[in-house]
């Protein structure tokens, strides 16, 4: 079990890896041994997760998502498979953390009154500043 958050856990069976040969640091490794990690997650599977979560993983998953629901994750940082899959494991926790809270609903302010007085006595001053400038249209 992938622990998420304290009451919501991810089933290890319902993420798969994959190990891919990776471009960056590797050594004399780089060409032989598969260091880079794919985690797939198909989203609609995951039964896990609440309906809400996976609507905000959706969204927050971005070019992440292919187009059949899957949310893939690469981690290729590392030179070794297993701090690959680690940083691969800890990116999905991050992001499913990230999904579990609900958003904060935003509370509507208003501008101070002091801000929408300052704002007008600047504009006074520009339109005084460009009116002096003016060529007198009588002379």
């Amino acid at each position: 079990m992938i622990r998420v958050t304290p009451t919501i856990r991810l089933e290890e069976h319902a993420v798969e890896e994959r190990f891919v040969r990776s471009p960056g640091p590797g050594g004399q490794n780089v060409n032989k041994v598969a260091t880079a990690v794919q985690l797939r997650l198909d989203i609609d599977r995951a039964l896990a997760l609440p309906a809400e979560m996976r609507a905000r993983l959706v969204r927050l998953a971005g070019r992440r998502l292919s187009a059949d629901g899957t949310l893939v994750i690469v981690a290729r940082g590392q030179r070794s498979q297993e701090r690959n899959r680690a940083e691969a494991r800890q990116k999905l926790v991050d992001l499913l953390r990230r999904a579990a809270a609900p958003p904060v609903p935003r509370r509507a302010t208003r501008v101070p009154a002091a801000e929408k007085q300052g704002r007008r006595e600047d504009k006074r001053r520009r339109s005084k500043a460009k009116r002096m400038r003016r060529a007198d249209s009588e002379d």
